[in-house]
């Protein structure tokens, strides 16, 4: 058991590693003439191929009220989780999003405390986790001390927010009654099926056959698809059973910070004193909620 919470915690800190490089994969393709939508389906489309050679021998899960949770995830953890995230960049600064967007593992215990007592956080976790949100908005404004307020856009960015924490919430329901990877395959089966009405009365997706020839595209495309969304997801959902929603949730934190320092090394983005004090106060907050 205590490899398991061990392996777990390894497990959360690879994931958000992870997702917090890929924005620089998503702004490529953005750049390229891709759109969000776009990227997004055929990354999820990828990753099912790929988890449907891993998990196929059983297609549907035991009961209509399973599957409309597995719909669910689908929705709150792919769809429209995607869909609010990206939308609100185009109304909102990329500041106020992020911040608003890592309000996720808060929104995430105040659910788990309603619906699961065994899930409350403690006194101490709970100042942990505020400790922690406050360094993610240090490290997110990295100098910067005024945030320009969208409505819209900042209401995108917390409906964001809040379709993960209600992803973390369904996962809490199903995942000790199927595999990680069957789960996992559902996300991705139904994140896809969720997505098509949007590039029917919305954007037709792009379908530009020079566009995904090109190898910077396709490179971009295999690393979110395999490693991101396949390998990502796969190991989330099993982290989650290991260490539970909140634990688990909490690791997001980190991800601004690797998101941070991606930025620094590959697109050569000023560090201010801010951020790295920020960083400072979000590791301590991280460590206080994390301990027992």
């Amino acid at each position: 058991m205590q490899d398991n919470t061990l392996h777990g915690h390894l497990g959360a800190i690879a994931v958000v590693t992870l997702w917090g490089t890929t924005f620089v994969s998503s702004k490529v393709l953005l750049n390229a003439g891709l759109m969000p939508a776009d990227i997004f389906v055929i990354r999820f489309l990828m990753a099912y191929l790929c988890m449907l050679i891993i998990s196929h021998r059983r297609l549907w899960s035991d009961s209509i009220a399973d599957e409309l949770t597995l719909a669910g995830l689908g929705i709150m953890g792919g769809s429209l989780y995607f869909l609010t995230e990206n939308m609100a960049l185009i109304y909102s600064t990329t500041a106020n999003v992020s911040i608003l967007v890592s309000t996720t593992p808060l929104l995430t215990a105040i659910l788990l405390a309603i619906f699961y007592k065994s899930e409350r956080m403690s006194r101490r976790q709970a100042a942990g986790s505020l400790l922690a949100f406050v360094g993610v908005v240090l490290v997110v404004l990295n100098g910067q001390l005024v945030l320009h307020l969208n409505p819209l856009g900042d209401a995108l960015a917390l409906s964001a927010s809040l379709t993960w924490a209600l992803y973390s919430l369904l996962m809490r329901r199903i995942m000790g009654h199927y595999s990680a990877d069957f789960i996992t395959r559902k996300v991705f089966f139904y994140g896809i099926l969720t997505i098509i009405p949007y590039f029917i009365f919305v954007t037709p997706m792009n379908i530009d056959t020079a566009l995904y020839s090109s190898p910077k595209v396709i490179g971009n495309l295999l690393y979110l698809g395999l490693a991101a969304s396949t390998g990502g997801y796969l190991l989330w959902n099993w982290v989650m059973k290991c260490l539970g929603a909140i634990k688990s949730t909490n690791y997001i934190y980190f991800q601004t910070l690797v998101t941070m320092v991606a930025g620094a090394l590959i697109l050569n983005e000023r560090i201010t004193w801010m951020a790295l004090a920020g960083a400072v106060v979000l590791i301590a907050g991280m460590l206080r909620a994390l301990r027992k």
